[in-house]
């Protein structure tokens, strides 16, 4: 089973603010991400890494780094958040093209995703 970080992003209410710091800080340079708000670091491999707008999931806001994980079974995933005490912050969702997502909070409250990629 593959569980290694896919993604990774830094959720921010200012996301140019935040971009013009982390290129300065570590030298880091994105692009935009195609939807406003949304900025992605090219990399020839690894998780993808994002600076993207602060948003609520499920009613909790996230802050902080934000790591989803690659699964086989995004459902099996979902329903193992429940069963071990966490909490689903956003139901399965299809993304055309790239797979299914869910989002999820942890018991410590911290926020995750796991996304099953779609088969080429």
């Amino acid at each position: 089973m593959s569980t290694d970080i896919a993604h990774f992003a830094i959720n921010a209410d200012d996301p140019e603010a935040s971009l013009r710091f982390y290129e300065a800080l570590f030298g880091w340079r994105f692009e935009s991400g195609g939807q406003p708000g949304f900025f992605r670091m090219q990399r020839e491999s690894g998780p993808i890494i994002a600076l993207q707008q602060r948003r609520e999931l499920g009613g909790v806001r996230v802050t902080g780094f934000e790591c989803t994980v690659a699964v086989e079974d995004v459902g099996a995933v979902a329903e193992a958040v429940v069963a071990h005490g966490g909490r689903l912050l956003m139901e399965r969702t299809t993304i055309p093209g790239v797979g299914e997502l869910i989002f999820f909070e942890d018991p410590g409250g911290n926020v995750a995703g796991a996304i099953q990629f779609a088969q080429d």
